[in-house]
């Protein structure tokens, strides 16, 4: 009953999804709000089918129904109940199911949100959405159904992969990427209905900034989350290892980095059309090269999904998709003439047009390492690898680049900067930026990039809390409120643009971890008797037992060791390694103890008797500061998407002697 629930569910959805095609592009056409409505009915009838189909799968795992193929193919009774549900997406059928129910969801919320007022903007942006929609629930109705019968029905199934199943955070890290996945189709659609519509000025843009910023937060937060994973489950004591799953993950939140940058300069100036257009075709055609490169089978990796004919099909979508894009972006090239341009190299708008040229050459660096490989086996039969060294030095410089512009760009503002301006935005970052430079020399930091990471980083760091202080110190002058009160209203003025600095603060914070991290790291291995102590930088390592324990799921060997400070024992760490049925070698899981600088234990190997094991250790100081510095991007773009509030709202009443002074103008508590 489960299976052709949700098998008919599918199918219901596909149909639909064809429909809603025909009925937007007719509303879109007609400029008939009672169209509009009906292609609206359509996505929300698309979600109810796909929510029906989803929660029809979550069902057939949680109560083993292995008469499903896609239970059969990644459920166990012995797996826990959380890992039996996060199961969906752990392999290839359920992850394109829950694709679709979250495109299916966006869909539904465009057709809420979006007024009708829009008219065939919205018309032909649903029409988008529903084509990319029928693309996604057409595999899961052929080559990619989850709900096939199995027969004879098996009495148990082998579990979701064992790394999916090996921590928590498989439960955080897929449905963010989804998410931002996912919500990148709506700026796409939007961009196509603006250009289908005719109509190339901003609104489409304005329509979409919270879709674009709320995606970007989702891609941005899996990105941070996927790290923490590697770094917490693979036992290797690293968090990013250019592996080609985690570029293609990376590769649109540049594109889409540079598309938030550069819509500011349209809105403003009325430039880049083209290329904020380019950008987003780029940004939504890079996931589903991303979601081709891990469902087609032929990436090894540990994020890929095993693949089969469905490789086929993505690359006939991209295929369709890019010269659709061309062809519609080629006959509306007339409208797309820039109203404005650069008026000075030094100013804002020549930042951001720097910026999205780096971030642009960034993508196609990582493009070019993580497909060269592919292309080369595909053409010479030869296998290539192409690793972390060939990516580090790529893109390290544009990476240092990147991180000085992020303070140029706040210091600067539109049209054209003027000496004593520039002097005084700039004197006390280059001040910064000098002193952190000497001091990296004198402490002789290892690295050469982490030594220009940290100089840039203080004199980014520095130029955008100087916005933050100029700002609140001119409301505290001129309303006579105290510092927080200020700040308060000051970013309630404009959260657009000190959201954007707090995200610029935590890519900051980020950028430093990485560098500190990786210029310090150090590693060590060495086999431990019981009781034997081993020092460690400062620390003192004191093996106490060897034990095993039995799980229902996996059988897992434990090490614990007390960590010493100053001959006092300040924790206990527990390295483990789990065995899980079906599979050769064990998964660690490392013990990881962070403070300013991580203690990071792994058990290597043991002496069955118990007497003995081998602890490989690892220490890396800042390392928290790349999560930390991750939380901080999501909290200035989340703020970033808040309302704009009305400042005449925001400025108390002034007495009557204060009301007859004429007001100065602060720029400072203005606009971008």
């Amino acid at each position: 009953m489960i299976r052709l629930l949700g098998d008919l569910a599918t199918m219901v959805a596909c149909a639909l999804a064809l429909g809603g095609i025909f009925a937007a592009v007719r509303a879109a056409r007609r400029q008939d709000a009672a169209l509009l409505r009906q292609a609206d009915s359509f996505a929300y009838a698309i979600f109810a089918v796909m929510s029906l189909a989803t929660g029809a799968m979550v069902l057939a795992l949680v109560t083993h129904d292995f008469s499903v193929s896609y239970v059969a193919q990644v459920g166990s009774r012995a797996t826990p109940l959380f890992f039996t549900i996060i199961s969906l997406w752990s392999a290839l059928e359920g992850s394109i199911l829950f694709w679709g129910w979250v495109l299916a969801l966006y869909t539904a919320l465009v057709a809420w949100r979006t007024p009708a007022s829009l008219g065939a903007l919205k018309g032909y942006a649903l029409s988008v959405l529903f084509f990319v929609g029928a693309f996604f629930y057409f595999l899961l109705v052929k080559p990619a159904s989850p709900f096939q019968l199995v027969s004879p029905v098996p009495a148990d199934g082998p579990g979701p992969n064992p790394l999916l199943q090996n921590h928590w955070l498989m439960g955080v890290h897929p449905p963010l990427l989804y998410l931002g996945y996912v919500g990148l189709t709506v700026p796409f659609a939007f961009a196509l209905g603006s250009l289908l519509a005719g109509r190339t000025d901003a609104d489409w843009i304005k329509e979409t900034r919270r879709w674009t910023l709320s995606a970007w937060i989702f891609l941005s937060a899996a990105i941070v989350a996927g790290m923490w994973w590697s770094y917490e489950v693979l036992g290797w004591g690293g968090y990013w290892a250019w592996d080609p799953v985690e570029n293609a993950s990376f590769m649109p939140w540049l594109t889409a980095t540079a598309f938030l940058h550069s819509v500011m300069v349209q809105e403003r100036r009325g430039m880049l059309k083209v290329w904020n257009l380019s950008l987003v075709v780029s940004t939504f055609l890079l996931t589903i090269l991303g979601t081709f490169l891990t469902r087609s089978g032929i990436l090894s990796s540990v994020h890929a999904f095993a693949g089969g004919e469905i490789g086929y099909y993505f690359l006939g979508f991209i295929a369709v998709t890019l010269i659709g894009s061309l062809v519609i972006l080629a006959g509306r090239s007339s409208l797309l003439q820039s109203e404005g341009r650069l008026d000075s190299v030094a100013s804002r708008d020549t930042v951001f047009l720097v910026n999205n040229l780096v971030l642009t050459a960034f993508t196609f660096t990582v493009l070019l390492g993580t497909l060269f490989p592919l292309v080369a086996e595909a053409v010479r039969g030869v296998k290539l690898s192409v690793g972390a060294p060939f990516f580090n030095k790529m893109t390290l410089p544009l990476c240092m680049l990147l991180i000085f512009l992020v303070g140029v760009g706040p210091a600067l503002p539109w049209r054209r900067a003027t000496p004593e301006e520039m002097k005084r935005k700039l004197l006390a970052p280059g001040i910064a930026l000098l002193l952190t430079l000497i001091a990296a020399i004198v402490l002789r930091v290892p690295n050469v990039y982490a030594v220009l990471a940290f100089s840039f980083g203080a004199f980014a760091l520095m130029t955008n809390l100087q916005e933050f202080s100029s700002g609140t110190l001119a409301r505290m002058r001129a309303h006579g409120e105290n510092a927080a009160l200020a700040l308060g209203r000051l970013m309630q003025a404009n959260r657009h643009r000190y959201g954007g600095y707090i995200a610029h603060i935590g890519v900051l914070v980020m950028a430093l971890g990485i560098a500190a991290s990786s210029a310090y790291r150090a590693e060590y291995e060495k086999t431990l008797q019981l009781g034997e102590s081993w020092t460690v930088g400062d620390y003192e390592l004191r093996l106490q037992r060897v034990w095993v324990e039995e799980q229902p799921h996996r059988f897992v060997v434990g090490a614990d060791l007390d960590v010493l400070r100053g001959g006092q024992v300040i924790d206990r760490m527990d390295p483990r390694m789990n065995y899980y049925a079906g599979r050769d070698e064990p998964l660690p899981t490392p013990a990881v103890r962070s403070r300013l600088s991580d203690l990071y234990l792994n058990l290597m190997a043991f002496d069955q008797s118990g007497t003995s094991a081998t602890i490989s250790v690892v220490t890396e100081p800042l390392v928290m500061w790349i999560w930390l510095g991750g939380m901080i991007v999501a909290l200035g773009a989340g703020i970033a998407m808040l309302p704009q509030k009305k400042r005449g709202a925001l400025r108390p009443a002034r007495p009557a002697a204060a009301r007859a002074q004429p007001q100065r103008e602060l720029v400072s508590t203005g606009g971008d």
